[in-house]
């Protein structure tokens, strides 16, 4: 008669398994995360409490101004601040990796670690949706991203390249460098210089175009003479989620000031795996994230345009 096998395991295993999960677990906080580019970019919110619902923050405005006073005077003109208070909602990820109980004792009796990869892919899958969230705002909870971010400026691109197109690969040197002028005022002229842009990101494809093309007769790539010429702009990068982002599906070139002072990503939790979950003859471990999405303090310090 055919042995009939528990679908549970016994103290061994159930020890042996114990030890595997605290094992991958750890190995899957000590892993090299990929490269995101979003989670890397934006600042990350530090403090915030686990198991919160909500993120409330104000934005203060100052009034009045200073004048020259009289001997005697009593009339001193007043200052004060106004603030206006904006609520995000946080909102959970999560996703699950496990193992069955022929494979954790197959592992048990030939004295193999269980497959970590698994584990892996269960955090860079949850580190994709937070890394999309941060750039680009969600539909389906209603979280903000730094790329579409409601309230930035949007600057117009002038169209004189090739066949009337706002491309920068239709334009010629002197119009790109005056588009990446115009962006930068789009930011600098309202705020009366107040906010300067130390980031440029652009669309992988314009991003490539500007590393390949020369001025002129020189060795001089268009890139490295923008990082040159606008010593304000510290950091060039690309993204792909710039391409495509626009309306109608145009391409998009971003400017801002990227700090913690004008702009946080509201991760309340990076990355965690909970308790472990019997399904039939199946170990689950659920993971879980959770964020409520990018912040930006100062829109006005941001502008972008559609078109490049």
């Amino acid at each position: 008669m055919a042995k009939i096998l528990s679908n549970r395991l016994d103290k061994a295993e159930a020890a042996f398994f114990a030890r595997e999960t605290e094992f991958i677990m750890t190995r899957t906080f000590d892993a090299k995360p990929p490269e995101l580019k979003g989670l890397v970019l934006v600042p990350m919110a530090r403090g915030l409490p686990v198991g919160i619902n909500e993120i409330t923050y104000r934005r203060y405005f100052e009034a009045g101004e200073s004048k020259i006073i009289a001997d005697y005077a009593e009339d001193y003109p007043r200052v004060d601040v106004f603030g206006e208070e904006f609520t995000a909602k946080v909102y959970d990820i999560g996703d699950s990796f496990g193992y069955s109980i022929r494979e954790i004792r197959a592992s048990m009796r030939t004295g193999k670690r269980l497959d970590q990869r698994r584990a892996l892919a269960a955090r860079r899958s949850n580190e994709r949706k937070l890394n999309k969230i941060t750039l680009v705002s969600s539909t389906d909870c209603g979280t903000f991203g730094m790329l579409d971010y409601p309230g930035i400026t949007e600057a117009t691109l002038p169209n004189d390249g090739t066949g009337g197109s706002k491309s920068w690969r239709s334009k010629d040197a002197d119009q790109i460098l005056r588009d990446i002028t115009d962006l930068l005022n789009a930011v600098v002229h309202p705020t009366k210089g107040q906010e300067v842009p130390d980031t440029l990101l652009l669309p992988l494809k314009t991003f490539t175009d500007l590393t390949t093309r020369r001025l002129g007769t020189t060795e001089t790539s268009l890139l490295k003479y923008i990082r040159e010429n606008f010593p304000q702009i510290t950091r060039i990068d690309w993204l792909n989620e710039l391409s495509g982002i626009g309306a109608g599906g145009a391409n998009r070139v971003f400017i801002g000031k990227i700090d913690a002072d004008h702009i946080e990503n509201q991760i309340v939790t990076y990355f965690e795996q909970l308790d472990t979950e019997k399904k039939g003859g199946t170990y689950t471990i659920p993971c879980q994230s959770s964020t409520a999405g990018v912040i930006i303090y100062y829109p006005q310090a941001f502008a972008y345009a559609d078109g490049v």
